[in-house]
């Protein structure tokens, strides 16, 4: 745990972290230092030697001072090294969930993260004194009085280290017993509080289902997985302490025994015989308490051992000198990718030019979505090349390409803040007025003039107080205000009224001057417009591509899509009588 630690530690954290050991090392001897001098001290006083007593006990109370500032030092330092290496693990988990590709978030990941950044990483950064310190006494100490007892009779000393190997042995493995439960339970508490948040999340859904739904199943389940790792933990925790204080218990027996069958001999004086069996309790007593803190220590290595599989992951390769682009088209060259199991798309090639917009239809599953994710290097694919400007996007850098590229897709998210702080983090460095003006351009400043606050109301938890057409206007306004070369657009307008249809168009067109633009398109305006048009064909590949006229004089797949998208427009009810 210590060496995980100090690899995760800043210097100055590694520096407090040392120092708050050295001091509790030597609290620890100089405590079995005490404890040692209490044999001569004893046999003084069952002497009569009053002088020789008085001589010991000044040198007691001198240690114990001495004992008593290096704990208070420990003390002192401890706090502010658990504070410093806090702030360390935070940081290297904050700067790894950065650097991480946004495709590591396709799985709900907040319980993991979040019982990570909070339990573990603060039971992490107390261990070394809340628990570490304990289990250092509870060792050190014993094992200085243990050294201590050679120097007044070497075959006491020598019944007790024989016990030392049991001892050890049964700890370990009582601390490797509650690490593999603690690891269990860890994952089904993440699991829980993912299914937890679920649910918060979908009520809306849930309202309208039946009981029983696969969600209150889901959140059952992960429940019940938790409630059992939790009992597992108990369980292996109970027994392994019990074993472990019974082996302890074990060894103070043998010394006691042993003791008094020397003493019962006459080879061992009954003065001595008391304060070594005095020391003898103190050696077991320590030792018996640190086995229930060795659950303590597999907790800590729980949130470090997570730690380090999330600092094993391996974000995208970064180029050691970004290459920079000649334009802003974008090009895909026999592009294959998949989401883990069968390819979405297929040797995929196609070029959009520069400041034109490419719209892309298709069928539900085709890839649509997949082709701006690639763009804006939420992943590489498989095989073949993504391009920005004639340059591979690996050789631009994501950060290059978060520069380049701003999407807009049909999940938006919105901070629980002001319309108007949510359109300016597309840009922070702009004065609120031009903020104002491209979120006009959006058509945002109709959302709001309806609410009561304006341009200052908030828009609740993912933008629970606006509805999905708003949140899609809202997000549009992010992209116009980052004023980035390449716009990628995810347009669902089927479930929109024809305000909100109507608006985000009027804000694609605002998006699209002088801007690369791939647009996943469903509103009929957008795909006519377009300058190039590329239909997929359900098999990773491209069925038809060329402008609209192109298309549908060629009367083939697109044209019988367009006509059956014209048709579905043109439906009405008939009215009963």
């Amino acid at each position: 745990m210590i060496r995980r630690l100090l690899h995760h530690s800043t210097p100055k954290a590694r520096r407090l972290l040392i120092a708050e050991l050295a001091f509790i090392v030597a609290t620890a001897v100089l405590q079995g230092v005490v404890f040692l001098m209490l044999v001569p001290l004893l046999q003084a006083l069952f002497t009569g030697d009053t002088a020789a007593a008085r001589t010991w006990l000044l040198a007691l109370a001198a240690t114990a001072a001495a004992c008593a500032a290096a704990h208070w030092t420990a003390s002192q330092i401890g706090m502010r090294a658990s504070t410093a290496v806090l702030d360390s693990l935070l940081t290297r988990l904050g700067d790894r969930l950065v650097e991480l590709p946004i495709a590591w978030y396709a799985t709900d990941r907040s319980g993991q993260t979040t019982q990570l950044a909070t339990h573990g990483a603060m039971f992490a950064a107390s261990a070394p004194y809340a628990v570490l310190r304990l289990i250092l006494a509870g060792f050190i100490t014993p094992g200085t009085v243990l050294a201590g007892m050679y120097l007044f009779d070497w075959r006491l000393a020598l019944a007790m280290t024989a016990t030392v190997p049991v001892m050890w042995l049964v700890f370990r493995w009582l601390r490797r017993g509650m690490e593999r439960d603690d690891a269990e339970h860890a994952a089904a508490v993440a699991e829980t509080s993912n299914r937890v948040i679920e649910f918060a999340r979908a009520q809306p859904a849930l309202r309208t289902a039946a009981d029983g739904s696969i969600a209150d199943r889901l959140v059952e389940d992960a429940l019940q997985r938790q409630h059992r790792a939790y009992r597992g933990l108990l369980v292996t925790g109970g027994a392994g302490i019990a074993t472990f204080t019974g082996v302890v218990q074990l060894a103070l027996t043998v010394v006691i025994v042993l003791g008094a069958y020397l003493a019962v001999g006459g080879s061992l004086e009954p003065a001595t015989f008391i304060a070594l069996l005095v020391l003898g309790v103190r050696f077991t007593e320590p030792i018996a308490n640190s086995g229930a803190l060795g659950g303590g220590v597999a907790i800590a290595n729980t949130a470090l051992g997570q730690l380090d599989e999330l600092l094993a992951l391996e974000p995208l390769p970064e180029p050691a000198r970004p290459r920079e682009p000649q334009d802003w088209s974008i090009a895909f060259e026999d592009v294959t990718f998949g989401y883990g199991a069968d390819p979405v798309l297929r040797d995929l090639s196609f070029t959009a030019p520069s400041g034109r917009m490419t719209a892309i239809v298709g069928p539900s599953g085709s890839g649509k979505t997949t082709v701006t994710k690639l763009v804006a290097r939420f992943y590489d694919p498989e095989r073949g090349t993504v391009r920005i400007g004639g340059v591979p996007v690996p050789e631009l850098g994501t950060a290059a390409v978060e520069a380049a590229v701003a999407p807009v897709f049909q999940d938006v998210y919105l901070f629980d803040d002001t319309i108007l702080n949510n359109v300016w983090i597309g840009n922070p460095a702009l004065s609120r007025d031009e903020v104002i003006a491209a979120a006009t351009r959006a058509r945002v400043d109709e959302i709001a003039d309806r609410l009561p606050d304006g341009w200052d109301a908030r828009v609740g938890e993912g933008g629970s107080n606006l509805s999905g057409g708003e949140r899609q206007r809202v997000s549009i306004a992010r992209a116009l205000l980052k004023d980035a070369p390449i716009v990628l657009l995810d347009e669902a307008t089927s479930a929109l009224d024809i305000g909100n249809e109507i608006a985000i168009g009027d804000a694609i067109d605002a998006a699209r001057e002088g801007r690369t633009m791939i647009v996943v398109a469903h509103r009929l305006q957008t795909i006519m417009t377009a300058d190039q048009i590329l239909m997929l064909d359900g098999e990773g590949g491209i069925r038809e591509s060329g402008t609209h006229a192109e298309l549908l004089a060629a009367d083939g797949a697109y044209a019988r899509y367009w006509r059956e998208r014209v048709d579905a427009t043109g439906w009405q009810l008939t009215p009963t009588r």
